[in-house]
């Protein structure tokens, strides 16, 4: 536990680099500036005037879509790294539980490709930054789904979350995959929320509720995934993951929901997410669930910068970040493929 009358003798110069970073982030007139760009270079000048900076600066014209996305992931790599590489405890286990949502999807992302005969040296590229760690080179030695589990299972940090939810390499086929995936995010949520709840203090107070509203968003999300699928009713509520505002009795009435609409209905008992449907559809001006979701996340997200002497800053940044990197690659996807008419179904942050 984290006591604030101590908090800055370890972690102060971190949160306040942090915060400083969290001053770089986009503002709506710089959004403004970039969906009026006719090229991805104009982009690319739009966003030296930022604090981007030079960061597309050795990159030569004719850019495309997946060097800016490259481009973005590298920066808040490497920002996050810098941060992760000079703290001690209990904030250098915080950030690396933040990595592990990563990690599972680099794991599924390796294991799916072994599945179907691809050489694990070509799916490596894919792997989200964010989620490398250093027992990757041995796991890329793996030839097959037996080897691949074999090598998870013991050399990397995701080992404790596999062992909760698989038990033989048997089960790693493809039908499984996507429950695998989602038993082993349950099994890390649940844990990092407990982790959390242990540091007490403003940490817990903060950290708690984003924890817990990512839980709910991967429940209703799964539920609306696996309707008019085979799944059992048991099986699926076996997926939920159980930190969330939704556990027990929503959760329960989740996994009997017969379509889409009932699920709505059930969001609308609960106070956080009476509006969460308000607005979404399929007209051209309505919003995607996803999109209501993340509306909410960001929210949530900046209101953590309001307190201090807590981790939920990291968090929330890296958060943003991500935000703000979709929104980027969104603008200029429309802008390369000379569509506008959606450019700015964007998510503002500020």
């Amino acid at each position: 536990m984290v006591d604030m009358t101590t908090f800055n003798i370890d972690n102060g110069y971190f949160e306040g680099l942090v915060r400083g970073y969290r001053s770089g982030i986009l503002r709506r007139n710089d959004y403004h500036n970039l969906v009026e760009c006719e090229s991805l270079d104009d982009l690319k000048l739009h966003l030296q005037g930022t604090d981007y900076g030079p960061l597309l600066a050795n990159d030569p014209s004719p850019l495309i879509v997946q060097t800016i996305d490259e481009r973005l992931k590298e920066r808040l790599v490497h920002e996050f790294t810098h941060v992760r590489n000079q703290c001690v405890q209990p904030l250098s286990q915080f950030l690396d539980y933040m990595t592990y949502g990563y990690m599972i999807d680099n794991i599924i992302l390796l294991i799916t490709g072994t599945l179907r005969n691809r050489p694990i040296a070509e799916l490596l590229p894919r792997c989200h930054p964010l989620g490398r760690f250093d027992e990757l080179a041995t796991i890329s030695i793996a030839q097959s789904p037996a080897e691949l589990f074999n090598a998870v299972m013991v050399d990397t940090p995701l080992a404790p979350f596999f062992s909760e939810c698989v038990q033989d390499e048997n089960d790693l086929d493809e039908m499984n995959i996507e429950i695998l995936r989602n038993k082993l995010y349950k099994a890390y949520l649940e844990d990092f929320y407990t982790f959390c709840k242990n540091q007490g203090g403003t940490t817990a107070d903060v950290m708690c509720p984003i924890l817990a509203f990512e839980a709910d968003r991967r429940a209703i999300t799964i539920t609306i995934n696996s309707l008019r699928t085979d799944l059992l009713k048991d099986d699926i509520e076996t997926l939920y993951p159980k930190c969330g505002k939704l556990y027990p009795e929503g959760l329960k009435f989740l996994k009997n929901a017969e379509d889409r609409e009932e699920v709505r209905r059930i969001c609308e008992r609960y106070g956080a997410y009476k509006d969460l449907y308000n607005g979404v559809g399929d007209g051209p001006n309505d919003k995607t669930l996803e999109d209501k979701f993340f509306e909410e996340e960001v929210k949530m997200l900046m209101l953590t910068f309001e307190q201090q002497f807590h981790f939920g800053v990291f968090y929330a940044f890296v958060k943003l970040k991500e935000q703000e990197n979709r929104n980027i690659v969104w603008i200029a996807e429309c802008i390369a493929q000379k569509n506008k008419n959606k450019i700015d179904n964007y998510i503002p942050i500020f």
